[in-house]
């Protein structure tokens, strides 16, 4: 367990202290926001704040994963390291459209086609690997069946698997991404999810059908839920520190290299130790915004009128006169609520069948 602890300690002083120098780069750079020209106007004063943020983050969760190996003498594991790849391969695709939209001064970045592409790539790498690297007991790191707080039904086989893993990689990525529009929103509600899979990496460790004591009724088998569980605590802290420079005002924004790295990362822990619906809730302020901006095309496209004032929805509550940092906090809370929900049907799914 002293690993969990390890990995978040470190992710969060490396971000404490190497942010405000990743801070000084950007700026001398001139890397700085391209602000739209149609969004809140109090928005307008951000334009030139340094971006690529998720750069501090993503280093230092990846510092603190492999430092934490060579303190504590322990080998990573296939699905630590499956995520971590995730995390990194999706922000590398974050990274080039973000360095578009400074160098070239382009608000879009990578064309469509090339950013699909780049997650396509990623993403179907990791889900052909996840079902490689079978443990003793022919475990691997994802299951071709499907999970809520655990593996049910049937498998789905391997093609039906990949398009699904594809599915949540791209919905979590860009729904992060989308509700990275407020100073701290995304990052402090991604530190309320990986503090969740660090509870839900223990437990599955504790519970494992691995361990003799616990093998049989109510075990879970996951792969390597133990490391699970540092990689999200490795998140987390190495989040929770970029925090202190990204709440309002930020200092930094983490950019679509940040976003696109946190939606990958949270989409492989929930893969990999078989929660993939249950993030559908414990990520459920990333769903809820996603869904406002569904909802704010498909009226406009089907009837022509809005049913938001702007999408995504933090943007229509800081039109209907609404402070940025209470639109933050109240969502905060909401994401709070989510995780709390979602951990305990996570715990009554355990009861169940105990």
């Amino acid at each position: 367990m002293n690993q969990i602890l390890f990995a978040g300690v470190i992710g969060l002083f490396l971000t404490l202290i190497g942010t405000p120098l990743l801070i000084k780069f950007l700026a001398r750079k001139g890397y700085g926001q391209f602000i739209r020209d149609d969004g809140p106007r109090g928005h307008a004063g951000k334009k030139g704040t340094p971006t690529m943020g998720g750069i501090a983050f993503i280093l230092a969760t990846l510092i603190a994963y492999a430092l934490t190996k060579v303190i504590t003498s322990h080998e990573p594991t296939f699905s630590g390291l499956l995520v971590l790849f995730l995390t990194a391969g999706m922000g590398l695709v974050g990274f080039l459209d973000d360095y578009i939209k400074i160098v070239k001064q382009r608000s879009l970045g990578l064309r469509a086609k090339a950013k699909m592409a780049g997650q396509l790539i990623v993403g179907i790498a990791f889900a052909v690997l996840a079902l490689q690297f079978a443990d003793t007991r022919g475990q691997t790191p994802a299951s071709t069946r499907l999970s809520f707080t655990q593996d049910f039904g049937w498998s789905v086989g391997p093609v039906i698997f990949v398009v699904w893993a594809l599915f949540m990689i791209l919905a979590m990525s860009n729904g992060v991404n989308l509700t990275d529009g407020l100073d701290g929103l995304a990052t402090g509600a991604s530190v309320m999810v990986f503090g969740a899979y660090v509870f839900i990496g223990t437990w599955q460790h504790g519970q494992s059908c691995g361990n003799p004591l616990t093998a049989g009724s109510g075990c879970y088998e996951v792969r390597d839920p133990l490391d699970l569980a540092v990689v999200a605590s490795a998140l987390m802290g190495s989040c929770f520190g970029f925090l202190w420079w990204n709440t309002s005002p930020a200092k930094i924004f983490m950019g679509d290299t940040g976003s696109l790295a946190l939606g990958g990362a949270l989409a492989g822990l929930a893969i990999c130790s078989r929660t993939e619906l249950l993030l559908a809730l414990l990520g459920g302020l990333f769903v809820l915004i996603t869904l406002s901006v569904i909802i704010q095309v498909g009226s406009f496209r089907l009837t022509g009128k809005r049913v938001f004032r702007m999408a995504p929805l933090q943007h229509h509550f800081e039109l209907k006169g609404w402070s940025e940092v209470l639109v933050v906090v109240r969502f905060w809370i909401i994401q709070g609520l989510c995780v709390a929900i979602g951990l305990g049907i996570f715990y009554a799914g355990w009861l169940a069948i105990k």
